[in-house]
């Protein structure tokens, strides 16, 4: 299964560190077969030998240039970076990132063969007009979207339960999972207050390949047993 951490603008360089070698050896320590992903604040960037993939929450379509602000190719090179985070909800409702944008930034990492863990989900007001007009919404987020690029990996989000505490049922996750499905074959990954209490019964859920966890994830030891989860069920 695929474990993978979004750990937003939290933690410094050293920290981000430090919590990377926590993960390292737990890894080493269980001998634990999942493939840990985790997606460090940009300025906590840094290389790292082990593993864990470090990959990047955000960069934009560029090797390099005048985009204040933002960071390109070169910053991820120096670094050995070949995974990034594209389309999560707090970028497209918070920052303003269009469809338009998304697919750009899409369509140069896939060019590169980067690793793409690529996000998808609907705001409470979509879930609530039916499952029809929910799905219709997700849909308009795969426009421009190579949903069989090799090195994709698809995380879907609900917006609504983004650091809210609130989650779908294991129902609803299962249903919308397997529509998901229907649209790519690619690893499916579940997001939205997933937490250590909760982890383990959506990791067993049909049609989840994994999870990617916000908060949650800022306690290492917390992070350990949820990739402690996934080997258990893959025992």
């Amino acid at each position: 299964m695929i474990i993978a951490a979004n750990l937003k603008t939290n933690f410094t360089r050293k920290q981000t560190s430090e919590y990377i070698e926590e993960l390292e050896g737990f890894l080493k320590k269980t001998s634990s077969t999942q493939d840990v992903l985790v997606f460090p604040a940009t300025s906590s960037l840094d290389s790292y030998d082990g593993s864990v993939v470090v990959g990047a929450q955000n960069a934009y379509p560029t090797k390099d240039g005048a985009f204040t602000g933002e960071i390109g190719l070169v910053h991820l090179e120096e670094f050995g970076i070949k995974t990034i985070l594209i389309g999560h909800s707090e970028r497209r409702h918070i920052l303003g990132e269009t469809q338009e944008d998304i697919a750009k930034k899409f369509d140069f990492y896939k060019n590169l063969g980067f690793k793409i863990v690529y996000c998808v989900g609907e705001p409470l007001e979509k879930r609530e007009a039916g499952k029809d007009e929910m799905m219709k919404y997700i849909s308009t987020q795969y426009e421009g979207i190579d949903a069989s690029y090799e090195n994709l990996i698809i995380a879907y989000e609900p917006v609504w339960a983004i650091g809210t505490g609130l989650t779908p049922t294991l129902e609803d996750i299962e249903d919308i999972h397997s529509s998901l499905k229907e649209k790519s074959s690619v690893p499916l990954l579940y997001g939205g207050s997933v937490k250590v209490t909760n982890a383990k019964e959506v990791l067993a859920v049909k049609n989840v390949d994994g999870i990617l966890v916000g908060s949650a994830a800022l306690y290492a030891e917390h992070f350990c047993s949820m990739i402690e989860f996934a080997e258990q069920l893959e025992a």
